[in-house]
């Protein structure tokens, strides 16, 4: 069977007992999950930037990635409990602005008792979930690039400072971002940024605006084939 040359990564944002807008149902996440688990080799999103910046994702490596995005307590209620089920690393992009402060947003221990499952990473959707086209229009242009700067080193060092860990990876809110954007988080530390393309990220793309598949309520078995499939092998080893 043919190596695969890219990585699916995808993204999810709340769940629940029913599907809504950017809400996957408890029943479609079990489908999706145990569909990941049987056929595909999910690997830490850590794990899959590092095959992609080698230029390496040959049998082997790690071909499939799952992220959620914007913490929603969802992901303690309904995602972390299945994602142990299926033994599935996940990576959680956070604005830490909104954690234990928001109500729709997880709290500190509860990020703190997944990260310590070790099936959870924790990274930057900046500090607050910003517009950045909003805010360019209403700053001068110094105001705003000290308030960009401002977002990705505060999110980085806050994010750190609770977790332990390293956060150089970050998912741009509602996939805004530009040359000046990049720039800025290659300065402050940041290696890979995360966009919602619906397409497999591949080593040729630029590492601070890789693609996404959005992972809706609608899709199944033979969906995910169709997402999945054109760059990770169907019934590889998932170990």
């Amino acid at each position: 069977m043919a190596a695969p040359t890219g990585a699916a990564i995808l993204v999810y944002h709340r769940f629940g007992s029913s599907a809504g807008p950017r809400t996957v149902s408890d029943a479609a996440l079990d489908t999706q999950l145990a569909w990941l688990a049987r056929h595909v080799r999910v690997a830490p999103l850590r794990n899959v930037v590092a095959a992609l910046r080698a230029g390496n994702t040959a049998a082997g490596r790690p071909c499939a990635a799952i992220t959620a995005d914007d913490g929603h307590r969802s992901v303690y209620t309904d995602l972390f409990p299945r994602i142990r089920r299926y033994r599935l690393p996940v990576t959680l992009f956070i604005s830490p602005s909104a954690i234990s402060n928001a109500g729709y947003a997880l709290t500190w221990p509860e990020l703190a008792e997944m990260q310590a499952s070790g099936l959870v990473d924790v990274q930057s959707h900046t500090y607050w979930h910003l517009n950045f086209h909003q805010e360019k229009s209403r700053r001068t242009p110094d105001d705003y690039r000290a308030f960009v700067t401002m977002q990705l080193v505060r999110s980085k060092q806050v994010l750190e400072t609770r977790t332990g860990r390293t956060v150089d990876m970050l998912a741009w809110p509602f996939a805004i971002h530009d040359a000046e954007l990049e720039g800025a988080a290659s300065r402050t530390g940041y290696v890979a940024g995360f966009l919602l393309g619906n397409q497999p990220a591949f080593p040729t793309d630029d590492m601070l605006a890789l693609p996404r598949v959005w992972v809706s309520d609608s899709v199944r078995d033979a969906q995910l084939t169709r997402i999945v499939g054109p760059v990770c092998p169907i019934d590889v080893d998932p170990n």
